[in-house]
């Protein structure tokens, strides 16, 4: 049986061996050719399983246009190549029939080469949703940390984004003024701009 704990701020498997393999502490399934870290605490080996946030991926209708706006609004920077990927490994992974896709990888600010991306595709078919609203279920929105969210909101308002609140400030007792704004793109995805004072 596996245990699984938070420590340090990262899950760990306490007792994660069964006949000397890894067992994931999710799903109770073998985990095979991972790395793991191990120190003993309280007397009781720990394995940690290296976890490092990767992306997060847009579907869109026209991800050029799409991927302009985040390079111009929020300064990503696009990672080539561009990626045009088809096949059945595709179609296998994503569960899409026939799956086609195009687009690029946009470098996040604010955490070097070796940061998280943000995949902006575009499906050769796509399915149409709602617009998407702030207490949906499910992913929510991105949020960008600027320093003058007003600024921002400008360039964004001019490059076809849409305000779905106002601007708006709350003090929190010993922290300080949490300033943000809920747009969205011209997709429809929400993104909130953000700052602390």
């Amino acid at each position: 049986m596996v245990y699984c704990r938070k420590f340090e701020g990262k899950t760990i498997l306490l007792n994660g061996l069964k006949n000397k393999k890894f067992y994931h502490a999710r799903e109770g399934q073998i985990a095979k050719n991972l790395t793991f870290n191990t120190f003993t605490y309280n007397q009781v080996k720990i394995y940690i399983m290296n976890i490092k946030y990767a992306h997060t991926n847009i579907i869109t209708k026209d991800w050029k246009e799409l991927a302009r706006f985040y390079e111009i609004v929020f300064n990503c920077i696009a990672v080539p190549p561009i990626r045009n990927y088809q096949g059945e490994w595709l179609e296998k992974g994503t569960g899409v029939f026939n799956a086609n896709l195009q687009g690029i990888q946009l470098r996040l600010p604010g955490y070097g080469d070796n940061g998280p991306t943000l995949e902006i595709y575009q499906y050769s078919e796509m399915i149409n949703a709602e617009r998407h609203l702030a207490n949906q279920k499910g992913f929510g929105h991105i949020a960008f940390k600027v320093e003058d969210i007003a600024e921002v909101l400008a360039i964004a308002l001019k490059n076809g984004a849409s305000k779905i609140g106002e601007l708006s400030e709350h003090h929190f007792d010993n922290i300080g003024v949490f300033r943000f704004i809920y747009i969205s793109d011209p997709d429809g995805n929400i993104i909130e701009l953000l700052n602390w004072s």
